[in-house]
């Protein structure tokens, strides 16, 4: 089984949610990623996903954007965030580690070469940002192969077509995006909450709700429709 797999099951058996916070690799320095990513285990963590440094997040407001930046601007690629997953693997085997990030940096380096390297690494899901269900099938039987969960995103503009080709591909969890827009906006927690009832249905994937949340009333209003709540921003504030 999973890493992603076991953490979710094991959450559910006990009735609780998943807390995963987002951070870029390599902000505010590279030395210091693999550092925060145990101290947000420690502080109860169930999953990270792990920003892949690019120079357009199309999705991303600008906080996340400037951290992509800096990060960026001191060098990170994404043979450096692999070599930091690499780097918490080794006092770390059991928490899921989640890329996040854009097509770019993958097709330069090749997918298969990247899912392989990612694999070594320790590597459990793969969210990218624009490589469309519709065009993905290769790419996610690929992903799966070496036991790395694609992960995928659905908004509130999702047709059904669009959930129904998403349900069909993803594995690991949903990112529901709880908004129209960009990441650090503010949602309405009851569309959210309708909506997220609404792909529960027809998936047994555990759904991880993302973008406009960044405090605790937020999370719990939204923790009681999905099964993770997933903040980026905020964290990027912190730091």
């Amino acid at each position: 089984m999973s890493r992603l797999n076991a953490t979710f099951e094991r959450l559910a058996a006990d009735g609780l949610k998943a807390l995963i916070p987002y951070i870029t690799a390599g902000f505010p320095q590279a030395q210091l990623t693999v550092p925060i990513m145990h101290a947000m285990v420690g502080a109860g963590a169930d999953v990270i996903e792990l920003g892949v440094p690019f120079s357009d997040p199309m999705a991303d407001g600008p906080v996340i954007q400037r951290a992509n930046e800096h990060a960026l601007a001191a060098g990170i690629r994404l043979r450096d965030v692999l070599d930091q997953v690499r780097e918490f693997r080794r006092s770390d085997a059991g928490t899921p580690v989640v890329l996040m990030g854009y097509a770019n940096p993958i097709e330069r380096m090749g997918t298969v070469p990247f899912l392989e390297r990612a694999q070594e690494a320790g590597v459990d899901g793969v969210i990218v940002v624009d490589y469309p269900p519709e065009e993905c099938d290769e790419f996610a039987r690929a992903a799966r192969e070496c036991g790395i969960a694609p992960i995928f995103l659905l908004a509130p503009t999702s047709t059904e077509q669009r959930i129904g080709k998403v349900l069909a591909l993803a594995s690991g969890y949903v990112y529901y995006v709880s908004l129209k827009g960009i990441t650090g906006g503010t949602l309405d927690r009851d569309d959210v909450v309708r909506r997220v009832a609404a792909i529960k249905s027809r998936t047994a994937l555990p759904i991880g709700i993302g973008f406009g949340i960044r405090d605790g009333e937020t999370a719990r209003a939204v923790a009681q429709a999905g099964d993770a709540v997933i903040i980026g921003t905020r964290m990027i504030q912190l730091l």
